[in-house]
């Protein structure tokens, strides 16, 4: 089982809602956190919310600092994917045990206030599930780290609606 850290900067929306994907869907084969720079209080109410009416319990859901997963008492994280450009260009902790990064930049649903705003967080979830489930089709237990690096970027890069696409044409069979 693969351990996967979810990074953004507030840990309020999408890495919450990756994290739910991640564990949800990839049960059995991974273990995912999220975590981030300068965390929020809580998760987002909206994410908790659209989280709830898909079926999950939330009361889990926190929002927390990344150097809770730096240190040596931590799970050792096999990836870590930022969600935010953000996250992405900040200088992370060192993570023990050197885990394969990726990028999987999503746009923010939190910044979205008032009407439209329980749309483009559903948005977003469709997409980071686009790609959990673009990640859950590779053989990645097997894969070396440049390979699954090179993998999870090339995810990260597909724009909604083409993970899938990417897939067929061969991707997930190196």
């Amino acid at each position: 089982m693969k351990n996967i850290l979810v990074l953004c900067t507030g840990n309020s929306a999408r890495s919450i809602l990756c994290e739910a994907l991640l564990n949800r869907l990839g049960a059995g084969r991974v273990k995912a956190f999220s975590a981030g720079s300068d965390p929020k209080n809580s998760p987002h109410p909206a994410a908790l919310l659209l989280l709830e009416a898909e079926g999950y319990e939330t009361d889990a859901f926190s929002s927390k600092k990344w150097d809770v997963f730096a240190g040596e008492d931590a799970p050792k994280m096999d990836v870590v994917i930022t969600v935010c450009d953000n996250a992405a260009g900040e200088a992370c902790p060192i993570w023990p045990g050197a885990p394969v990064s990726a990028h999987w930049g999503v746009a923010d649903p939190a910044a979205v206030e008032g009407e439209g705003q329980a749309e483009a967080f559903l948005a977003a979830y469709r997409q980071l599930g686009e790609r959990v489930e673009a990640l859950l089709a590779l053989p990645f237990e097997d894969m070396a780290p440049a390979q699954l690096k090179a993998a999870l970027n090339e995810i990260g890069a597909q724009s909604d609606g083409a993970t899938g696409m990417a897939l067929e044409k061969g991707m997930g069979n190196g």
